[in-house]
């Protein structure tokens, strides 16, 4: 396993704990573990595809990262329930 490897591996690993995480119940899914998990995952999955130059997951894990991104911060404006 090369590092660019590593890299795509810890990203997309990243991404689908989140996933198991979200299915099983274990966190919120509009909570901000759930999207920092994403956003961490989905940029460092781009950043491997980057390095490689594959350009259908550098678009895939990059709008992932950015909608994520976007997610979060409708979640954070949100008024909370009292």
């Amino acid at each position: 396993m090369n590092v660019n490897d590593l890299i795509g591996t810890i990203g997309v690993g990243l991404i689908l704990i989140a996933y198991f995480l979200n299915i099983f119940s274990l966190i919120k899914k509009d909570g901000v573990l759930f999207y920092v998990l994403n956003i961490l995952g989905g940029g460092i999955a781009c950043f491997a595809s980057i390095l490689i130059r594959f350009w259908p997951f550098i678009i895939l894990e990059g709008t992932w990262a950015i909608i994520s991104v976007i997610a979060l911060l409708k979640s954070i404006k949100k008024p909370q329930d009292s």
